[in-house]
C-alpha cells in the first residue's frame, strides 16, 4: 500500500482548501496514479504558527508500480500545477502532498525519507489514515495506528476535526 498525504491551507486559482485537495488528487488521477481509496477532509491548525490559516488535509491510498522517486517527482509537477511556492519552510501553501508509506519500504537519502520522518507524530496523518484503514503498522517502529494516535499528546488529539465534506471523485 501507498499511502499519500494532501493538503492546503490557502485558497488558489482553483479555489478554496477543499477544491485544492480535490484539483490535487484530480491531478494525480491524470498521471496514471491509481486512487484507491480517500479518506473524509480533516482541519487542524496550521503547524508551527498557529496563526496562520487552518489546514484541510486527507490521505489517499495509491497503486503506483514505479520506484518512489519517480513518484516524488509526479508530485513535484502536481505541486507546481497547484502553484506551490517553496519560499518558507512551513509557510502557508496551496497545496502540499507528502509520501507517507510506500509498501512498507524503508528509504532515507538527501531527497526522500520514507516512511515520513513525522508522520507518526501528526495528527493530520494519523487520523485521516486511520480513516482508510485502521489496520496499518509502521514500518519502523512497528506500532499500529491506534497505538500512534493514543501516543499524541491531549492538545493534538483534541484539536484535529473531522470534517463533513470529502472529495468527490470518480475512482
Amino acid at each position: 500500500m501507498i499511502y499519500l498525504s494532501i493538503g492546503s491551507n490557502l485558497n488558489s486559482k482553483f479555489g478554496n482548501r477543499f477544491d485544492n485537495i480535490t484539483k490535487a488528487v484530480s491531478l494525480l488521477k491524470n498521471k496514471k496514479i491509481k486512487i484507491k481509496k480517500i479518506s473524509n477532509f480533516f482541519e487542524t491548525p496550521s503547524y508551527p504558527n498557529k496563526k496562520n490559516p487552518k489546514f484541510i488535509n486527507i490521505i489517499i491510498e495509491i497503486e503506483y508500480n514505479l520506484k518512489p522517486e519517480y513518484l516524488l517527482k509526479e508530485i513535484f509537477v502536481v505541486e507546481r500545477k497547484m502553484d506551490r511556492k517553496r519560499n518558507l519552510k512551513n509557510a502557508p501553501r496551496t497545496c502540499d502532498i507528502d509520501i507517507i508509506d510506500f509498501k512498507g519500504q524503508i528509504l532515507n537519502n538527501k531527497r526522500l525519507n520514507i516512511p515520513h520522518p513525522k508522520a507518526h507524530l501528526r495528527n493530520f496523518v494519523l487520523y485521516p489514515l486511520n480513516d482508510i484503514n485502521s489496520n496499518w503498522k509502521h514500518p519502523i517502529i512497528n506500532k499500529k495506528i491506534d497505538f500512534l494516535i493514543k501516543k499524541l499528546n491531549f492538545e493534538k488529539r483534541n484539536e484535529i476535526t473531522r470534517m463533513k465534506e470529502s472529495v468527490i471523485i470518480n475512482l
